[in-house]
């Protein structure tokens, strides 16, 4: 999915460290999923390349890697080079699926093994309002009126969930799907702290009706969603 280009999440982080969102998100993955957080600055290994990117880029790219590496220690694997694919998506090594997700002062990655997962999804953001010129995109009609009916000053943060629900579903089923689709595909139903992405239209082999679990972490800072695909 894209959101379009104006918008690429926003907010100052203060005072919050990354460990913390960490944290929490800890506690709600499912199991036999790592997660791992990097902040400082780190080197890229022999075969992670990304050409044309900015210095900025480049300092996520490579802290969503190290991450990731320390995600597989903690699953008892051996760390790897992550090289990005054709489709710019994380090539995993054998056996291993996961996600990457970063945004300002925050870098957190999962992984999981494929005897378990088919595919594990991942995002984070500043939690800040989703701008209202962009909820027709992101948001169905019938998630747009849920958020409408929200006090004013919690509609922002609330479609800004949805928003982060819907990347994380994204990313978990795309080794299936390997296909791009729109935020109007997948409805998001509450459950307590967790929710579930309904496909509202199939994307084959996943047909209509379809739904991927997830759970969502947050602190004043920030908001974290973890969305997971069992391996059948």
């Amino acid at each position: 999915m894209r959101v379009p280009m104006r918008w690429r999440g926003g907010g100052r982080c203060v005072g919050w460290p990354v460990s913390d969102i960490a944290a929490r998100l800890r506690r709600l993955l499912p199991a036999g999923v790592s997660l791992a957080s990097a902040s400082a600055p780190q080197p890229l290994w022999p075969g992670e390349r990304l050409p044309g990117a900015t210095q900025a880029r480049l300092v996520e790219f490579a802290s969503g890697r190290a991450a990731a590496r320390q995600a597989m220690q903690a699953l008892g694997r051996d760390p790897v080079a992550i090289a990005i694919g054709p489709d710019r998506a994380p090539e995993w090594p054998d056996a291993i699926t996961g996600s990457i997700s970063h945004c300002a002062g925050a870098c957190l990655a999962v992984v999981g093994l494929t005897t378990a997962y088919v595919g594990l999804g991942l995002d984070v953001e500043v939690l800040a309002p989703l701008p209202q010129d962009i909820w027709d995109t992101v948001l169905r009609p019938e998630e747009k009126r849920e958020v409408e009916a929200m006090p004013n000053a919690q509609q922002g943060q609330q479609a800004l969930r949805i928003f982060v629900a819907k990347e994380a579903a994204y990313k978990a089923q795309y080794p299936v799907t390997r296909r791009l689709f729109d935020f109007q595909t997948l409805r998001i139903i509450w459950q307590d702290e967790g929710f579930r992405a309904v496909f509202r239209q199939s994307v084959l082999p996943i047909e209509k009706e379809f739904q991927i679990d997830g759970r969502m972490a947050e602190n004043p800072q920030h908001v974290a969603a973890i969305c997971w695909l069992p391996t059948a």
